[in-house]
Protein backbone atom coordinates (compact mmCIF):
# COMPACT_ATOMS: atom_id res chain seq x y z
CA UNK A 1 0.00 0.00 0.00
CA UNK A 2 1.35 3.51 -0.97
CA UNK A 3 -0.28 6.85 0.60
CA UNK A 4 -0.25 10.35 -1.10
CA UNK A 5 -1.09 13.14 0.71
CA UNK A 6 -1.55 16.67 -1.33
CA UNK A 7 -1.76 20.20 0.79
CA UNK A 8 -1.56 23.47 -0.26
CA UNK A 9 0.28 24.83 3.13
CA UNK A 10 0.41 28.75 2.18
CA UNK A 11 4.03 28.83 3.51
CA UNK A 12 5.98 25.63 4.00
CA UNK A 13 8.73 27.86 6.60
CA UNK A 14 5.71 29.56 8.25
CA UNK A 15 4.00 26.06 8.43
CA UNK A 16 6.96 23.84 9.07
CA UNK A 17 5.39 22.76 12.54
CA UNK A 18 2.30 21.54 11.29
CA UNK A 19 3.84 19.78 7.94
CA UNK A 20 6.00 17.59 10.22
CA UNK A 21 2.74 17.33 12.27
CA UNK A 22 0.69 15.73 9.70
CA UNK A 23 3.69 13.71 8.33
CA UNK A 24 3.88 11.90 11.66
CA UNK A 25 0.36 11.63 12.30
CA UNK A 26 -0.88 10.89 8.61
CA UNK A 27 2.49 9.15 7.52
CA UNK A 28 1.86 9.12 3.95
CA UNK A 29 4.71 7.88 1.54
CA UNK A 30 4.52 10.98 -0.86
CA UNK A 31 3.27 14.39 0.20
CA UNK A 32 3.08 17.17 -2.69
CA UNK A 33 3.07 20.74 -1.09
CA UNK A 34 1.43 24.02 -2.96
CA UNK A 35 2.15 27.67 -2.31
CA UNK A 36 5.38 27.34 -0.60
CA UNK A 37 6.25 30.51 -0.88
CA UNK A 38 10.21 29.56 -1.05
CA UNK A 39 13.31 29.44 -3.04
CA UNK A 40 14.66 25.76 -3.62
CA UNK A 41 17.98 27.03 -1.06
CA UNK A 42 15.14 28.34 1.51
CA UNK A 43 13.02 25.08 1.56
CA UNK A 44 13.26 23.00 4.79
CA UNK A 45 14.62 20.22 3.21
CA UNK A 46 16.72 18.65 6.03
CA UNK A 47 13.89 18.77 8.81
CA UNK A 48 11.50 17.15 6.40
CA UNK A 49 14.57 14.53 5.38
CA UNK A 50 14.92 13.99 9.44
CA UNK A 51 11.39 12.57 9.42
CA UNK A 52 12.43 10.06 6.93
CA UNK A 53 11.23 12.09 3.84
CA UNK A 54 14.95 12.53 1.96
CA UNK A 55 13.79 12.41 -1.48
CA UNK A 56 13.06 15.79 -2.31
CA UNK A 57 11.79 17.59 -5.83
CA UNK A 58 11.52 21.44 -5.12
CA UNK A 59 10.09 24.20 -7.75
CA UNK A 60 10.33 27.21 -5.85
CA UNK A 61 9.86 31.03 -6.08
CA UNK A 62 10.93 33.89 -3.76
CA UNK A 63 8.29 34.75 -2.05
CA UNK A 64 4.83 33.21 -4.32
CA UNK A 65 3.85 30.49 -5.31
CA UNK A 66 6.04 27.17 -5.38
CA UNK A 67 5.46 23.20 -5.42
CA UNK A 68 7.40 20.43 -3.54
CA UNK A 69 7.00 17.21 -3.55
CA UNK A 70 8.49 14.59 -0.90
CA UNK A 71 9.06 11.00 -0.52
CA UNK A 72 9.65 8.14 1.73
CA UNK A 73 10.26 6.00 -1.28
CA UNK A 74 12.58 6.60 -4.00
CA UNK A 75 11.21 8.87 -6.46
CA UNK A 76 12.80 10.71 -9.65
CA UNK A 77 12.14 14.40 -10.79
CA UNK A 78 10.78 14.19 -14.51
CA UNK A 79 10.02 18.06 -15.49
CA UNK A 80 8.82 20.84 -14.74
CA UNK A 81 5.92 22.42 -17.39
CA UNK A 82 5.16 26.41 -17.06
CA UNK A 83 1.53 25.96 -18.02
CA UNK A 84 1.23 29.65 -17.30
CA UNK A 85 3.61 30.17 -19.64
CA UNK A 86 5.41 33.39 -17.66
CA UNK A 87 8.28 31.65 -15.38
CA UNK A 88 5.96 31.12 -12.53
CA UNK A 89 6.82 27.81 -10.28
CA UNK A 90 3.50 26.27 -10.43
CA UNK A 91 4.06 22.90 -11.50
CA UNK A 92 6.79 19.43 -10.94
CA UNK A 93 6.07 15.47 -11.56
CA UNK A 94 7.99 12.95 -10.40
CA UNK A 95 8.05 8.98 -11.02
CA UNK A 96 8.14 6.71 -8.10
CA UNK A 97 10.55 4.43 -8.76
CA UNK A 98 9.28 1.39 -7.62
CA UNK A 99 5.97 1.08 -8.68
CA UNK A 100 6.08 3.42 -11.96
CA UNK A 101 3.38 5.72 -11.24
CA UNK A 102 3.74 9.28 -12.31
CA UNK A 103 2.56 12.20 -9.78
CA UNK A 104 1.84 15.24 -11.53
CA UNK A 105 2.07 17.89 -8.45
CA UNK A 106 0.26 21.22 -9.84
CA UNK A 107 -1.07 24.85 -8.19
CA UNK A 108 -3.42 26.24 -10.76
CA UNK A 109 -3.62 29.96 -10.69
CA UNK A 110 -6.72 31.32 -8.26
CA UNK A 111 -7.30 34.03 -10.66
CA UNK A 112 -7.93 37.35 -9.47
CA UNK A 113 -11.41 38.38 -8.48
CA UNK A 114 -13.58 39.38 -11.30
CA UNK A 115 -14.51 36.18 -13.96
CA UNK A 116 -13.94 37.80 -16.98
CA UNK A 117 -11.05 37.69 -19.42
CA UNK A 118 -11.23 41.11 -20.75
CA UNK A 119 -11.08 43.21 -17.27
CA UNK A 120 -8.89 40.71 -15.38
CA UNK A 121 -5.88 39.36 -16.80
CA UNK A 122 -5.18 37.17 -14.23
CA UNK A 123 -9.16 35.33 -14.74
CA UNK A 124 -7.63 35.21 -18.67
CA UNK A 125 -3.97 33.13 -17.53
CA UNK A 126 -5.95 31.12 -15.36
CA UNK A 127 -8.52 29.92 -18.46
CA UNK A 128 -5.40 29.34 -20.32
CA UNK A 129 -3.29 27.67 -18.20
CA UNK A 130 -6.16 25.04 -17.97
CA UNK A 131 -6.05 25.15 -21.52
CA UNK A 132 -2.39 24.12 -21.89
CA UNK A 133 -2.64 21.33 -19.37
CA UNK A 134 -5.87 20.35 -21.43
CA UNK A 135 -3.35 19.57 -24.67
CA UNK A 136 -1.07 17.81 -21.84
CA UNK A 137 -3.35 15.63 -20.77
CA UNK A 138 -4.43 14.65 -24.35
CA UNK A 139 -0.86 13.07 -24.67
CA UNK A 140 -0.18 11.07 -21.55
CA UNK A 141 -0.04 6.92 -21.68
CA UNK A 142 1.19 6.51 -18.62
CA UNK A 143 -0.34 5.76 -14.92
CA UNK A 144 -0.80 9.34 -13.78
CA UNK A 145 -1.81 10.79 -10.33
CA UNK A 146 -2.66 14.46 -10.84
CA UNK A 147 -2.66 16.46 -7.30
CA UNK A 148 -2.72 20.03 -6.01
CA UNK A 149 -4.53 23.28 -5.81
CA UNK A 150 -6.64 23.16 -9.13
CA UNK A 151 -8.62 26.61 -7.52
CA UNK A 152 -11.87 25.33 -9.17
CA UNK A 153 -14.80 23.71 -7.21
CA UNK A 154 -16.65 22.04 -9.79
CA UNK A 155 -20.11 20.52 -8.71
CA UNK A 156 -22.77 22.01 -6.85
CA UNK A 157 -22.45 20.47 -3.60
CA UNK A 158 -18.58 21.28 -3.99
CA UNK A 159 -19.50 24.99 -2.65
CA UNK A 160 -21.56 25.87 0.33
CA UNK A 161 -23.77 27.91 -1.73
CA UNK A 162 -23.93 27.27 -5.39
CA UNK A 163 -26.65 30.19 -6.56
CA UNK A 164 -24.22 32.50 -4.59
CA UNK A 165 -21.18 31.31 -6.25
CA UNK A 166 -22.11 31.11 -9.47
CA UNK A 167 -20.33 34.76 -10.12
CA UNK A 168 -17.84 34.12 -7.91
CA UNK A 169 -14.24 33.02 -9.58
CA UNK A 170 -13.18 29.47 -8.78
CA UNK A 171 -17.12 28.22 -9.51
CA UNK A 172 -18.11 30.14 -12.45
CA UNK A 173 -19.18 28.21 -15.49
CA UNK A 174 -16.18 29.14 -17.50
CA UNK A 175 -14.05 27.81 -15.00
CA UNK A 176 -16.22 24.62 -14.33
CA UNK A 177 -16.23 23.81 -18.26
CA UNK A 178 -12.64 24.54 -18.69
CA UNK A 179 -12.07 22.01 -15.70
CA UNK A 180 -14.12 19.82 -17.62
CA UNK A 181 -12.69 19.61 -20.82
CA UNK A 182 -9.18 18.72 -18.63
CA UNK A 183 -11.39 15.91 -16.96
CA UNK A 184 -12.14 14.81 -20.26
CA UNK A 185 -9.06 14.64 -22.18
CA UNK A 186 -7.90 11.71 -20.04
CA UNK A 187 -10.42 10.76 -18.66
CA UNK A 188 -9.59 11.40 -15.30
CA UNK A 189 -10.93 10.15 -12.49
CA UNK A 190 -11.98 12.47 -9.57
CA UNK A 191 -11.18 10.32 -5.98
CA UNK A 192 -12.69 12.87 -4.01
CA UNK A 193 -16.19 12.14 -5.46
CA UNK A 194 -15.12 8.07 -5.93
CA UNK A 195 -14.53 7.92 -1.90
CA UNK A 196 -16.69 10.92 -0.62
CA UNK A 197 -20.15 10.82 -3.10
CA UNK A 198 -21.42 14.16 -4.67
CA UNK A 199 -23.53 15.34 -2.51
CA UNK A 200 -21.47 14.23 0.49
CA UNK A 201 -19.95 17.45 2.16
CA UNK A 202 -15.95 17.59 1.07
CA UNK A 203 -14.94 21.00 1.54
CA UNK A 204 -10.83 21.95 1.36
CA UNK A 205 -10.56 25.13 1.98
CA UNK A 206 -12.16 27.98 4.15
CA UNK A 207 -12.03 31.85 3.46
CA UNK A 208 -9.80 33.25 6.64
CA UNK A 209 -12.46 36.09 5.88
CA UNK A 210 -14.96 34.10 7.90
CA UNK A 211 -15.28 32.31 11.42
CA UNK A 212 -14.83 29.22 8.87
CA UNK A 213 -16.18 26.72 12.48
CA UNK A 214 -19.57 28.56 12.51
CA UNK A 215 -20.56 29.30 9.09
CA UNK A 216 -19.16 26.29 7.31
CA UNK A 217 -18.38 28.51 3.99
CA UNK A 218 -16.31 26.20 2.29
CA UNK A 219 -15.45 24.92 -1.24
CA UNK A 220 -13.55 22.10 -2.63
CA UNK A 221 -10.58 23.68 -4.31
CA UNK A 222 -8.18 20.81 -4.12
CA UNK A 223 -8.35 17.37 -5.94
CA UNK A 224 -6.73 14.23 -6.71
CA UNK A 225 -7.54 12.67 -10.03
CA UNK A 226 -6.09 9.14 -11.20
CA UNK A 227 -5.51 7.91 -14.68
CA UNK A 228 -7.96 5.55 -15.69
CA UNK A 229 -5.50 2.91 -15.51
CA UNK A 230 -4.67 3.51 -11.64
CA UNK A 231 -8.16 4.68 -10.48
CA UNK A 232 -8.77 1.17 -9.47
CA UNK A 233 -6.29 0.86 -7.48
CA UNK A 234 -7.13 3.87 -5.01
CA UNK A 235 -8.48 2.28 -2.25
CA UNK A 236 -9.25 5.13 0.39
CA UNK A 237 -8.74 8.86 0.27
CA UNK A 238 -9.67 11.39 3.29
CA UNK A 239 -9.56 14.76 3.85
CA UNK A 240 -7.67 15.66 6.76
CA UNK A 241 -9.86 18.52 8.68
CA UNK A 242 -8.87 18.88 11.68
CA UNK A 243 -5.39 20.93 10.56
CA UNK A 244 -7.65 24.15 10.30
CA UNK A 245 -8.16 24.16 13.65
CA UNK A 246 -5.01 24.65 14.69
CA UNK A 247 -3.49 27.78 15.38
CA UNK A 248 -2.40 29.83 12.42
CA UNK A 249 -3.56 27.49 9.68
CA UNK A 250 -3.31 27.30 5.86
CA UNK A 251 -6.53 27.66 4.87
CA UNK A 252 -6.14 24.20 2.62
CA UNK A 253 -6.38 21.14 4.35
CA UNK A 254 -4.38 18.07 3.36
CA UNK A 255 -6.34 15.07 0.94
CA UNK A 256 -4.70 11.76 1.39
CA UNK A 257 -5.18 8.80 -0.93
CA UNK A 258 -4.33 5.14 -0.57
CA UNK A 259 -3.41 3.03 -3.41
CA UNK A 260 -2.97 -0.63 -3.58
CA UNK A 261 0.56 -0.72 -5.86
Amino acid sequence: MISVATWNINSVRLRLPQVERVLREQAPDVLCLQEIKCQEAQFPAKALADLGYVHQAVHGQKGYHGVATVSRLPMRELHRHDWQDNGEARHVAVELEQSGIVIDNVYIPAGGDIPDREANLKFGQKLDFLERMTRWADALDRPTLLVGDFNVAPLECDVYDHKALLKVVSHTPIEVEALGRLTDAHGWVDLGRTFIPAPERNYSWWSYRSYWREKDQGRRLDHMWASPDLAPQARSHRFVEETRRWDQPSDHVPLVTEFDL
